[in-house]
């Protein structure tokens, strides 16, 4: 299932794909249709940015009806990519902050904990594949993050993304226990890094910090609150992912591809 193959949509030329989080948008998409995978189908849609052609795939779209973080097919999205012939993945994320980083700044995962429950998190359920996540985000296209977030004067952070399952906020006591190892909470990055992983693709997010995790703020959490912040960051957002599109190298600086052995394919 996972072996390299000639893609029936390699006419497109794609090179990296994008997921995109609540409220995210990259302009008009001049074309969109829907890719069959084993999981089900996913609404692709196809935009330029520079040279280059990318595929986005929002993940909590589903025609009219939003779909809550954990009723996403995660599944099906990678593989989608997959799919698609593409190897490279930038997800946006929208999180709490647990260790005061402002709101409205970026942040750039370097390792996760999961604390999700539910979620069909593997591609392998008739076998034994250990898939090595030492390394769960894309080294080489970090670093191209981190460059366009610093050349923009743009506010960002790193550290541990801890994964709930939702669709609930967090308890108080929850965030007090998850902030002693994790920096950030949010409901969507797990196990979409880990699928990726499992087919070697190179995978990295970056999150916009939206509030402050439950009960470490002056006032209740609303989903609006989320809205509004995502909302006046997205020009800041889309300028950052089109300068790492625009600069990504073809040639791979990572131990990504080898994340699950040929043995184990």
């Amino acid at each position: 299932m996972m072996q390299e193959r000639k893609s029936e949509y390699q006419d497109y030329d794609l090179q990296i794909a994008l997921i995109g989080g609540v409220a995210f948008s990259c302009g008009v998409s001049p074309e969109e249709f829907a890719v069959r995978t084993p999981y089900g189908d996913v609404p692709v849609q196809i935009s330029k940015i520079g040279t280059r052609n990318v595929a986005i795939i929002p993940r909590h779209a589903d025609g009219n009806r939003h779909i809550p973080p954990h009723m996403i097919n995660y599944r099906a999205n990678i593989y989608a990519i997959h799919e698609l012939g593409i190897s490279r993945v930038i997800s946006t994320n929208s999180v709490g902050t647990m260790r005061n980083h402002p709101i409205g700044s970026f942040f750039l995962p370097d390792d996760f904990i999961d604390f999700t429950r539910n979620r069909s998190s593997t591609f392998f359920n008739e076998r034994t594949v250990h898939v090595d996540v030492s390394e769960p985000y894309c080294p080489q296209i970090r670093k191209l993050l981190t460059e366009a977030l610093d050349r923009r004067n743009i506010g960002f952070s790193e550290g541990v993304y801890a994964c709930t399952e939702g669709p609930r906020f967090e308890t108080k006591a929850e965030i007090c226990m998850m902030r002693q190892f994790g920096d950030v909470v949010g409901m969507t990055g797990i196990p979409e890094v880990v699928l990726a992983k499992e087919l070697n693709m190179c995978y990295a997010s970056v999150c916009t910090v939206t509030n402050d995790a439950c009960g470490l703020g002056n006032a209740k959490m609303t989903v609006s609150e989320v809205l509004d912040n995502l909302s006046s960051v997205q020009e800041r957002l889309n300028s950052v992912l089109s300068d790492v599109i625009r600069s990504l190298p073809i040639r791979k600086d990572c131990n990504c591809p080898f994340a699950v052995s040929d043995a184990e394919l």
